[in-house]
């Protein structure tokens, strides 16, 4: 089944027949990181920043990796550094070493992989990427507005209210919700399992009753007549019967966002850091959230505790304020995380968790190039 606004591949100049140029190198070159492992996602984004590389070198004459100068790499950097988006901005610090680090990894595959006799990229410094505070997450009663926009009474505005409920009460990220099919609900035991989520791995998570609420609803009174005869399962459906593709998913909460009126932008993630921040105002222990969003690591900090999806259950409902139908208490600690194996380990404090979700930003909000306009 397709994807409802899927994005075309930007084409990479130069000629698909010469085996030495930017085309067929680059190709090349995805396909080792794909036989390595690397997400769809990490080798559509390093194929975007060369496909960018190249459009710019064309434009100069440049059409093989061979001819590329450190000179020419270092005028590029300036021109990220210059470049004003539509609206007037500059790309942040961040953005532009998102386009610089795909750079600097395909030169040194280029020189490991004999295509290239010496690096241009090996000197290339990056910029120092600025350390900024976590934009405001939503409070209870905001999110309380955002949800209440979709209208219920239509097939769309169930959806939608099942989706926004999902975001809100799980904290998934929006590729993980793309992805979720019907076998990954288990309403008896109330979890949710994220398929190859953050880090490409699998992870069981509590989701409460009132997210599942609207997804039985969902699910009796709407997805019946989204849902076309090549149904694959996929949960969350669009008008055509196709999955969402992530630029739809943002578009949509980000449309909600915004109509709710509560003066904060964000899309998907917005519900993320909201999870986060109110189970830590809770009393969660930290552990807990990382173990929720999928955060094994932080900074360079590892955390090899085990988190139980039981003691996780009664974390997140005791935490967070939309897990159950009733006010949650407080609870500092309903587990003792503390292990033999990790006594001499170093917490990871709040504002490291938020700072890290906060990275996660940048590259959620990004659009793909060619995405056909969401209806």
């Amino acid at each position: 089944m397709g994807r409802r606004g899927t994005h075309t591949p930007q084409t990479i100049p130069g000629d698909p027949g010469d085996r030495h140029g930017f085309p067929a190198l680059v190709s090349e070159f995805c396909t080792d990181l794909a036989a390595r492992g690397y997400s769809p996602a990490t080798i559509r984004a390093r194929r975007q920043a060369l496909a960018t590389l190249a459009a710019w070198l064309a434009d100069r004459g440049v059409t093989r990796p061979v001819e590329v100068t450190r000179p020419m790499l270092v005028r590029y950097q300036r021109h990220l550094f210059h470049y004003r988006k539509t609206n007037g901005q500059p790309l942040s610090f961040r953005s532009q070493n998102a386009r610089l680090l795909p750079v600097r990894a395909f030169f040194k595959w280029a020189v490991r992989n004999d295509h290239l006799a010496s690096n241009p990229a090996a000197d290339l410094e990056l910029p120092k990427v600025e350390h900024r505070l976590p934009k405001p997450a939503l409070t209870t009663g905001e999110a309380e507005q955002v949800l209440a926009i979709p209208d219920t009474t239509t097939t769309s505005g169930q959806r939608d209210r099942a989706i926004l409920e999902t975001f809100y009460g799980t904290g998934i990220r929006r590729a993980e919700l793309a992805h979720l099919n019907l076998r990954d609900l288990d309403t008896e035991r109330r979890t949710l399992t994220v398929r190859q989520g953050k880090g490409r791995k699998d992870r069981m998570i509590p989701i409460g009753p009132r997210a599942l609420s609207w997804i039985d609803r969902y699910l009796t009174s709407s997805r019946p007549r989204l849902a076309g005869a090549d149904d694959d399962g996929t949960l969350f459906l669009t008008v055509d019967g196709t999955g969402f593709s992530l630029d739809r998913l943002t578009q949509l909460a980000r449309d909600h966002v915004t109509a709710s009126g509560v003066g904060k932008q964000g899309a998907c993630h917005l519900f993320l850091h909201t999870l986060a921040t109110l189970m830590l105002e809770g009393g969660a222990d930290i552990r807990y959230i990382q173990a929720m969003l999928g955060h094994a690591e932080l900074s360079t900090t590892q955390i090899y505790t085990q988190v139980s999806i039981r003691a996780l259950q009664a974390v997140h409902t005791a935490t967070f304020p939309a897990a159950t139908t009733h006010p949650p208490r407080r609870a500092p600690a309903l587990v003792n995380l503390t292990s033999h194996d990790d006594h001499d380990a170093p917490k990871v404090s709040a504002s490291q968790l938020l700072a890290a979700l906060g990275q996660e930003l940048d590259e959620e909000n990004r659009p793909h190039p060619g995405s056909t306009p969401p209806t």
